[in-house]
């Protein structure tokens, strides 16, 4: 785990390594999670982040020890809008941190009000400062692409600045970035384009979005469908299917594998490769989702931090060969 000022945007105790996919056929890719692409948009003065190109070579050691595993390293683009700058999970979830604790204002958003009243209220992007926050994501694209990454993931979900845009029950902008569906998915295309012109066309790109808000007049799976139909020709190679995190009180029926409905819909409807994630815990599990085309990816992260060795454990459980890190092999007969 690497360490840096929190100045410098790379604090390696938050959001670092712990986002695992695995593909059919074996192929493992490992996320960084959210990695902010704004030093405003960071979801607390812990995470790491991508805004400077002096973030580069730090994050390249990352890609380099996965690349030496053998697996495929790629960054997770985040700006959290009105959940931003509050307090890691363990020391209080979504706690809003002052200046006088190292966090700031203003919290950037679709919208003037906040994740619930008690929430530290944010300002509404303008558009020119929509306008930035596209050219953010692109400039960590490419940064991203200097460090070695081979996979990038816009973070769409979980109620952090894109999602904000896309759920009606928050968006409340009366512009072209509000109202509408066309509207309220503009900043998506506008991100998915600027990202695809520093891209390269041979590299993948992935959405993350909350397919559902679990809540009377919000987004649903079949808004997810219909966008999924307009990013897919713009560049978007596959859609990370999870859902919540936008509407605060929503009951969300959570269990093993809840969201994975998302991504088969998603994937059969609209003709995209489709990412399933979510209390997503044994093998059996996970080659089930990809043996019966429900999904085309099986993510993990939690159960990742459960288990570091999963995807090991998983390999024994599932009669397949693979390699193992050198220092490990004598555990392996």
């Amino acid at each position: 785990m690497c360490q840096y000022s929190a100045q410098d945007g790379f604090v390696g105790d938050w959001h670092l390594v712990h986002y695992g996919a695995l593909a059919a056929g074996g192929a493992g890719a490992v996320l960084t999670e959210a990695i902010a692409v704004v030093p405003e948009g960071r979801i607390s003065p812990g995470d790491i982040g991508i805004w400077k190109d002096e973030h580069v070579e730090h994050l390249a050691r990352v890609v380099r020890f996965v690349k030496q595993q053998g697996a495929v390293a790629g960054t997770q683009l985040a700006h959290a809008g009105f959940k931003a700058s509050t307090s890691r999970p363990w020391e209080g979830q979504g706690v809003h941190v002052g200046a006088e604790a190292g966090g700031w204002r203003p919290i950037y958003s679709s919208t003037n009000k906040g994740f619930t009243p008690e929430s530290a209220q944010p300002e509404a992007l303008t558009t020119e400062g929509i306008a930035r926050v596209v050219k953010a994501f692109a400039d960590g694209a490419r940064r991203s692409l200097d460090a070695g990454f081979e996979l990038v993931e816009i973070h769409g979900a979980h109620g952090y600045l894109v999602s904000q845009f896309l759920s009606p029950r928050i968006n409340t902008r009366t512009d072209q970035y509000g109202g509408s569906f066309e509207n309220r998915t503009r900043i998506v295309r506008e991100i998915v384009e600027a990202i695809r012109k520093v891209w390269p066309e041979r590299l993948p790109l992935w959405l993350r979005l909350s397919c559902s808000d679990w809540t009377e007049g919000g987004w649903t799976v079949e808004d997810s469908v219909a966008l999924a139909k307009q990013v897919k020709p713009l560049g978007v190679d596959l859609m990370d299917c999870s859902s919540g995190g936008v509407v605060a009180g929503a009951k969300i029926p959570v269990g093993p594998g809840y969201q994975t409905q998302f991504a088969e819909q998603v994937r059969r409807e609209a003709g995209i490769l489709t990412g399933a994630v979510g209390m997503i815990t044994s093998p059996e599990q996970a080659q089930h989702i990809l043996n019966s085309g429900q999904a085309d990816v099986v993510l993990l992260a939690r159960e990742l931090l459960r288990d570091p060795h999963w995807p090991l454990r998983a390999a024994h459980v599932l009669k397949q060969e693979i390699a193992w890190p050198k220092q490990y092999e004598r555990a392996k007969w």
